[in-house]
């Protein structure tokens, strides 16, 4: 069995493989079933398995909100990879490190197929462990000219922005979020924030928005404006049922279930109109904005752990 820490983890994902192995998987498919939430003491545990024909994958998160007040990290989580036909363990990975590097690696994805060819600029919201990889994973699918990031903390803000340019990215940390947000081609979110940040006042006709927090009822990134008229794309229907940026103007009647344009897999099987790969971007570029909202789904972390675990056998 391989066992592959943190940094052996982060080495066998780079984006340029791990966004097709996605889209591969997308296209392929696998069983997710939901996940499994059990209490163990003080800390809470999410079992997330899914499979195929050929691997089967288990990821371990525990939450242990606790674990400020100790000087740890409260959230850990390890992923293990079996034979889907003898059981026999393959590989046990960095489930932090999977999770982070999936979740970018689906925003650029569907950035992919829904964003106008020629984005110049990003705008990161959050200066976390997602967000410090949305530059370089968009980077792969998209010829990015500028990478501004704006972070509750200045401080944080000014660390990352020095960390991108010194990975080539022309970065810099902002404090006026809305000025940032009017100028940006996509807005990227990767916060914890429970109220809106972004306003869908702001945003450029033709943007690109992509909303990775908000994966429970009670956080949200975006105001009601933001979807508003927006064509919608989910990393899964399961997003209608966890997120509270869908969630509340669902509720409100600002957009309804039969207005998403459609999911990853559909846009990975082409079963829904894209626009990206194409010329400046169907359908509608420039005329219209686009949000894409995530909320993590297990065939994501499938695809990494085997895409990984096939870099550490060769």
């Amino acid at each position: 069995m391989h066992v592959l820490d943190a940094q052996a983890t982060r080495r066998a994902l780079p984006f340029e493989a791990l966004i097709p192995a996605l889209r591969r998987m997308f296209i392929e498919g696998c069983e997710v079933p939901r996940r499994h939430v059990h209490q163990v003491g003080s800390f809470t545990s999410l079992l997330m398995p899914a499979w195929n024909a050929q691997h089967y994958g288990l990821k371990t998160i525990n939450i242990a909100p606790g674990n400020a007040a100790r000087g740890l990290p409260g959230l850990h989580a390890v992923y293990q990879l079996f034979d889907a036909t003898t059981g026999v363990p393959l590989a046990l990975l960095d489930g932090d490190e999977i999770t982070a590097r999936r979740t970018a690696a689906a925003s650029a994805l569907a950035a992919s197929f829904i964003t106008p060819a020629r984005p110049r600029r990003l705008l990161v919201v959050g200066a976390g462990r997602v967000a410090r990889l949305l530059p370089p994973a968009y980077a792969a699918v998209r010829p990015l000219q500028q990478v501004t990031v704006w972070a509750r903390s200045a401080k944080q803000a000014e660390a990352l922005a020095a960390e991108w340019r010194a990975q080539g990215f022309a970065a810099q940390a902002v404090n006026d979020l809305e000025a940032a947000v009017r100028a940006a081609d996509i807005v990227s979110c990767a916060t914890l924030a429970t109220s809106p940040l972004v306003q869908g006042a702001w945003l450029a006709e033709g943007s690109h928005l992509d909303l990775i927090g908000s994966f429970t009822p009670q956080m949200r990134e975006a105001d009601d404006a933001c979807l508003a008229g927006a064509r919608l794309y989910l990393d899964t229907e399961e997003a209608l049922e966890k997120s509270g940026d869908l969630l509340g103007p669902l509720s409100r009647g600002v957009f309804t279930a039969a207005d998403v344009r459609g999911t990853l897999a559909a846009l990975c099987r082409g079963q829904v109109a894209a626009s990206g790969s194409q010329g400046d971007g169907l359908p509608g570029a420039g005329r219209g904005r686009t949000v894409f909202k995530s909320v993590g789904t297990a065939l994501e972390d499938l695809a990494a752990a085997v895409l990984a675990f096939q870099a550490a056998s060769a």
